[in-house]
């Protein structure tokens, strides 16, 4: 099967979004690198992969970690992963896959 040549944006994502494409917008819209508004539909692979060094870029300079967000930030992520994680368990999402590997 062929992969899609453009993203079906975060709200057409399997899983209700919990994905690594997922991830990388959301923390795209934690470090306002994009609006909240912004889905990503449409992009394609190139654009993606610019936006995840640009968030990566950002999370380097807090090691990784949400621990080391400044409050704004982290009340930002908090919410945003919040609000994500109760629509993806209304679209079916458990998170078991997530930890398959961990049993």
């Amino acid at each position: 099967m062929r992969r899609p040549s453009t993203y079906v944006g975060i709200n057409n994502d399997l899983n209700g979004a919990m994905t690594n494409i997922g991830k990388i917008i959301r923390d795209a819209w934690v470090f306002e690198l994009l609006p909240e508004t912004e889905t990503c539909e449409g992009w394609d692979h190139g654009q993606m992969d610019v936006l995840l060094d640009k968030v990566n870029t950002e999370w380097d300079k807090y090691g990784c970690m949400v621990s080391q967000l400044p409050e704004p930030l982290r009340e930002r992520h908090q919410r945003i992963y919040e609000e994500a994680v109760a629509r993806a368990k209304v679209a079916g999402w458990s998170g078991e896959d997530e930890t398959i590997d961990d049993k």
